[in-house]
């Protein structure tokens, strides 16, 4: 049986790179698969946003990052990259992290180093664990794998606490223990993530791109070029549904109705993004069976 997380590590293993637009919610993730990509990424800041209206504070529990990952697993093919922030507790926790994610049906979980006082990445004010202890982490959620196939994403926030060099001293601690993707977070030119690059070249590397986060906006294609294996731009989506809904809005409030049509689906365009025809031929079918 064909696995999303080993449907991941084929396409990780495959020439090019994987982008995961990011995914808030189940109609996100639906919208991400049907416009053609390999993954998609659920993130944690798009999830307490759009779940609960709140701030990327490590304000959601563990329960609800859980729900959110069994809706939208369950309604995509594609693998599912999921946020787990910083394991939710001690080690544990941190197995029962591993395997509440497994499964709800994440292909890979991403673990970063933060304290408990964690934030969004792109905020000020961040601090980090000893390397030690982040690297105990990671040998703990690998032996809670149930799924040999599941990828650990190994996140350090190091850059804005202590420097790139610290940030590249954490990173080859993490895949010598055995994580098996890196995701150095928050660099602030593009000459750090080319040094980045340069420094881990073989590896699996992810780049993050937030719109007006931290760290140059770049193209996929050219993070490719410079060595990354993965590309997420997080809050691609949730930014562009927040504006877009704002103007709706507005429109809304000010002229009494929608006016212009080209900024929205239409019903019958809706309908069959969800499916709606499918399930109403399904049906059809039980009714003819009651004859």
């Amino acid at each position: 049986m064909l696995t999303t997380s080993k449907t991941l590590r084929l396409v990780l293993n495959a020439p090019g790179i994987v982008v995961a637009p990011g995914a808030f919610d189940v109609l996100s993730a639906k919208l991400v698969e049907q416009a053609g990509f390999p993954a998609v990424y659920m993130t944690g800041f798009g999830v307490s946003a759009s779940r609960a209206g709140l701030p990327d504070l490590g304000l959601l529990t563990r329960s609800e990052f859980v729900d959110q990952i069994t809706q939208m697993a369950r309604a995509v093919g594609i693998p599912l990259i999921a946020d787990a922030d910083t394991g939710f507790g001690n080690a544990l926790q941190l197995e029962r992290t591993m395997q509440l994610y497994e499964q709800a049906g994440a292909a890979a979980l991403q673990l970063e180093d933060q304290d408990l006082n964690r934030r969004c990445g792109h905020l000020a004010g961040k601090e980090v664990v000893p390397a030690s202890e982040m690297v105990a982490k990671i040998r703990v959620m690998k032996a809670a794998q149930r799924d040999p196939e599941t990828v650990l994403i190994a996140r350090t926030d190091a850059r804005a606490v202590a420097g790139l060099d610290e940030a590249l001293r954490r990173g080859e601690a993490y895949l010598k223990a055995g994580a098996d993707v890196l995701f150095i977070e928050a660099p602030q030119n593009v000459e750090e993530l080319e040094r980045i690059a340069a420094e881990f070249r073989g590896a699996w590397l992810l780049a993050n791109m937030p719109e007006g986060g931290l760290t140059p906006y770049l193209s996929y294609r050219e993070l490719e070029s410079l060595g990354y294996k993965i590309a997420i731009y997080p809050v691609a989506t949730l930014f562009t549904a927040t504006r877009a809904m704002q103007a709706a809005l507005t429109e809304l409030r000010s002229q009494g109705r929608l006016v212009n049509p080209e900024r929205h689906v239409d019903f019958a365009d809706f309908i069959e993004i969800i499916g709606a025809p499918a399930y109403l031929e399904k049906l059809a079918h039980y009714e003819t069976l009651k004859k």
